[in-house]
């Protein structure tokens, strides 16, 4: 069952093109020392080694069955196994490009920013006040667990895209960073 405060509310202080792939590069108070500094990815399990590796037994496999049936008289088989490899690259295709996705968060002394790049390039960006902010996840963190930026009553969800542990770290340290941020 979803809260209330596990959908996004807050609304974004600029939205627009990323100027770079992990946002935030152009701040005008980029040069202010850091407190926190993070940039979270969605984890890519299979390299492009990998990749590679797949789609060489996936065509090996589609070359194999598709001579096989051509032998035997069923030509129209090859069509089909060249849909197959295609939908196998197409599919490979869709994940490495949701591997773009990107969120960054900066804390320093006087403001957290958040920044969102989307896989398309778009961004979105977040300004807080780190006294008027705090961090929540669930205790023990399980796999629907959110990591909520409250602020204001309004809230923000980050690392959705994280395992359940490096949810929990992430809430940990970001919730750290604050209260030196505050102090």
């Amino acid at each position: 069952m979803r809260r209330v405060s596990d959908i996004e509310t807050m609304p974004p202080a600029a939205k627009g093109r990323a100027s770079s792939s992990s946002g935030l590069d152009d701040l005008a108070g980029a040069e202010a020392p850091s407190l926190f500094d993070a940039v979270l990815y969605p984890n890519r399990s299979l390299p492009n080694a990998g990749f590679l590796a797949v789609m060489s037994v996936v065509i090996g496999a589609n070359i194999l069955f598709g001579t096989y049936f051509y032998a035997i008289g069923a030509w129209p088989v090859i069509g089909f196994c060249g849909l197959d490899i295609f939908l196998v690259w197409f599919a490979f295709k869709l994940s490495y490009r949701q591997g773009r996705l990107c969120e960054r968060v900066r804390i320093t002394g006087e403001e957290m920013w958040v920044a969102r790049v989307l896989p398309s390039g778009h961004e979105t960006r977040w300004r807080l006040q780190p006294f008027w902010t705090k961090i929540e996840i669930d205790n023990p963190v399980r796999h629907e667990s959110q990591v909520r930026v409250m602020s204001k009553g309004k809230t923000l969800i980050l690392g959705s895209f994280l395992s359940p542990p490096e949810r929990g770290r992430f809430a940990k340290a970001l919730s750290h960073a604050l209260g030196e941020a505050r102090s």
